[in-house]
């Protein structure tokens, strides 16, 4: 594990999603920037080829969490081009989503307060302009991730960004040229799971996600994608559950293997992004969910407990 803090409540975790998931160099560099601070710790990382995407959970004190989040998104900046990246996974940005979340004696209050200071501090010291999202967010229409990100970097870009509509909360009004915006929030524990179904209709894929999303009329706060992965010869039904207390995994899991069996489709294996809370997978097992590489290393408490 990249730090030696022994962490203190109030503990915030932060987990910054970064657009590039081939260069192993450049995520290690961000995950050593992050490491440097003394009272953070680096928990986890995943990289994934397809998405081209990155993401690197760590913890820490509140002053330490603001100091690496810009830390790391001074790498960030300086080492992904968006202009010649590309993944399947949606982004705006080089940094393209920072969440602080609250853990061990902290508040989604505290975070809120922490996103609007790194947000500032991004964009003062690093001249990449934000937008604040989730419970941090400035304006309600805000609060909802793909509201913000819709477009992406390069319809953003052409269309510009000084309309009120779209004009971004901290500086701007223009996306930087390279490393787009950053955004910015805070929010409760979330559970990224994805789903890979051994096909390569990407059609099927779309159509599940379509049926199980909260936006569509499926389960409450269920966020999915349909998205193809070309290096795997698969497709994959990605998902973050933001509240896993209304919805868990393993029920949404079961209404997937349900439909894919109705179009003759088996389920590959499923995947954790990050770390997942020990209580979204009660009831049930990581066998029972299909997901590859699994163990007590993966789940949240396990990790705080071995944080040293």
């Amino acid at each position: 594990m990249e730090g030696d803090a022994s962490l203190t409540p109030p503990i915030i975790e932060c987990v910054p999603n970064f657009s590039e998931g081939r260069d192993a160099e450049c995520v290690d560099a961000i995950a050593s920037a992050i490491g440097s601070v003394a009272g953070s710790v680096v928990l986890h990382r995943t990289s994934d080829p397809d998405h081209n995407r990155s993401v690197i959970t760590f913890a820490g004190s509140p002053h330490s969490v603001v100091e690496s989040a810009v830390r790391a998104a001074r790498v960030a900046i300086e080492r992904i081009d968006l202009t010649q990246q590309k993944g399947v996974h949606p982004r705006l940005g080089a940094l393209d989503v920072l969440p602080f979340v609250p853990l061990e004696g902290a508040t989604l209050g505290q975070c809120i307060e922490l996103a609007h200071e790194a947000g500032q501090r991004i964009w003062n010291e690093l001249r990449v302009p934000v937008y604040f999202y989730e419970a941090a967010a400035l304006r309600p229409d805000r609060r909802r991730l793909e509201n913000v990100r819709r477009g992406e970097f390069e319809a953003m870009r052409q269309r510009g960004s000084e309309a009120d509509a779209r004009r971004p909360d901290a500086g701007g009004p223009a996306l930087h040229p390279t490393a787009g915006a950053v955004i910015v929030g805070a929010r409760k524990l979330l559970v990224a799971f994805n789903v890979n179904l051994k096909s390569t209709d990407l059609a099927l894929a779309q159509s599940i996600a379509r049926r199980i999303r909260a936006s569509n009329g499926g389960f409450p706060a269920v966020k999915a994608l349909g998205l193809p992965l070309a290096s795997r010869g698969l497709v994959q039904v990605s998902m973050n559950f933001t509240d896993f207390e209304q919805t868990r995994p393993a029920i949404v899991f079961a209404e997937i293997c349900r439909l894919a069996w109705e179009a003759g489709v088996e389920i590959e294996e499923s995947e954790i992004i990050g770390l997942i809370p020990r209580a979204a997978l009660e009831n049930t097992s990581a066998e029972e969910l299909k997901i590859r590489d699994f163990g007590p290393q993966r789940i949240l408490e396990e990790r705080l407990a071995f944080r040293t």
